[in-house]
């Protein structure tokens, strides 16, 4: 299969600047660039998209160039807002342009070329941005775009420092192509008037044909709502910001209506590999088959192997599926750390202990739950209703549930 072909079948493609994107994918070999502007010290899954496919491209022999907008996060891209960004102090921007290279090195190819656009945007002079760049654009076209257009309104304004954003990201195109032969660029499909900007800005300037493609906005099927949108907290892919359970559990909770999607755009398993998972999925979707191996693809290519097989041992064991007493003293650590935990001393009653927990409201209720049979400890369905929790040793963790998705970990001493 082409790669055009099985990009296309994954999902990565929206927009391209010709008809046929086969004649940018499967034709000459191209220097890619991707634009990221450091308004966060780390990146969030909602912004992992562009870098699963610089890592195919990079896969099928393309290089790839990453460019920190060291320069225009300090302007601003009216793109998606309805307002006027505040600005942010260089030295900021600097901070987290540093922090998130660092973060992003990890899970990129070492043949990656990082560069920063403040190098030469910030050695721009006023007479050569109006004479050699505002010269090629028309405020016409300008002001037919998206991103301005839903600004000029009544009740709304935008600004010419913002105005001006697409000329420096066009710019920026035109450098990359001058200094490293650059001809792709890459983006959400919200940048794809700035980066047809670029493409037309190097047309007119030099002559040559340059490329451009958007990926497609990614979108919970069950919910509607955005990829990686959940209440305003943000899954960072920074271990520090998210940790790598709850990274993980992110990606467990998939509907089941987009987790095949997902695993065609997130993971690296083949497109034949995902097909058979499929076929498993929909004979058996309870058994959230095709949730668990889209979790642990991904933790492990953002977190490392070690660590996603670990934190896949501690989530079976909150379901029963591994035994507490297999875990290693890291899993241990992994599932106190994470898991809703409750101390108590030995001997306490089943019902307090459930109420403690918090899988019960009151103790009446509690004593329903377990006369329905809907309580387990290590497994073990509890039937006595004055049962009391006793263990061997201080500090013995025990797992109690109550009903399929309710748990919580109980540590005895």
């Amino acid at each position: 299969m082409k790669l055009s072909e099985e990009l296309q079948e994954r999902g990565f493609i929206y927009q391209s600047s010709v008809e046929d994107v086969s004649e940018i994918l499967d034709a000459d070999k191209r220097t890619v660039y991707l634009g990221i502007d450091p308004t966060a010290d780390s990146i969030h899954v909602g912004n992992l998209v562009p870098y699963m496919l610089l890592n195919r491209l990079m896969l099928a022999g393309h290089k790839v160039i990453l460019l920190m907008g060291g320069g225009t996060a300090l302007i601003g891209d009216p793109g998606g807002k309805s307002e006027e960004r505040p600005f942010a102090e260089p030295e900021v921007i600097a901070q987290q342009a540093v922090k998130m290279e660092a973060g992003v090195r990890k899970f990129v190819s070492d043949e990656v070329r990082f560069v920063n656009n403040y190098d030469w945007l910030s050695k721009l002079s006023m007479i050569e941005y109006l004479r050699d760049i505002g010269k090629h654009f028309t405020v016409n076209a300008m002001i037919k775009k998206d991103i301005v257009a839903n600004r000029l309104t009544e009740d709304n304004s935008i600004s010419y420092t913002e105005f001006s954003y697409s000329l420096l990201q066009g710019y920026d195109y035109y450098h990359l192509h001058t200094e490293y032969g650059c001809d792709l660029q890459i983006g959400g499909s919200d940048q794809w008037s700035n980066i047809l900007a670029g493409v037309d800005f190097i047309r007119r300037k030099t002559g040559n044909t340059v490329y451009a493609l958007t990926m497609p906005l990614v979108v919970d099927k069950a919910s509607g709502k955005k990829f990686g949108k959940s209440e305003g907290n943000a899954i960072w892919l920074d271990a520090e910001k998210t940790s790598p359970y709850a990274f993980y559990q992110f990606w467990l909770n998939t509907s089941d209506d987009s987790v095949i999607d997902y695993l065609k755009l997130f993971t690296f398993l083949t497109l034949a590999e995902i097909g058979e998972i499929g076929k498993t999925f929909n004979e058996n979707p309870g058994a959230r088959g095709a949730q668990k191996k889209l979790a642990y693809e991904v933790t492990k290519f953002v977190h490392g192997g070690e660590v996603a097989e670990a934190i896949e041992r501690v989530s079976a064991s909150l379901f029963g599926e591994v035994a507490l007493s297999d875990l290693s003293d890291t899993e241990i650590g992994i599932l106190k750390e994470n898991a809703p935990l409750t101390q108590t001393a030995s001997g306490t009653t089943i019902v307090d202990i459930l109420v403690e927990a918090g899988l019960a409201t009151s103790k009446r209720e509690a004593r329903t739950f377990i006369e329905g049979g809907a309580v387990q400890v290590n497994g073990v369905r509890v039937e006595d209703v004055e049962g009391a929790l006793t263990v061997e040793k201080n500090g013995e963790l025990v797992l109690l549930k109550r009903g399929k998705k309710n748990v919580g970990l109980v540590e005895v001493g």
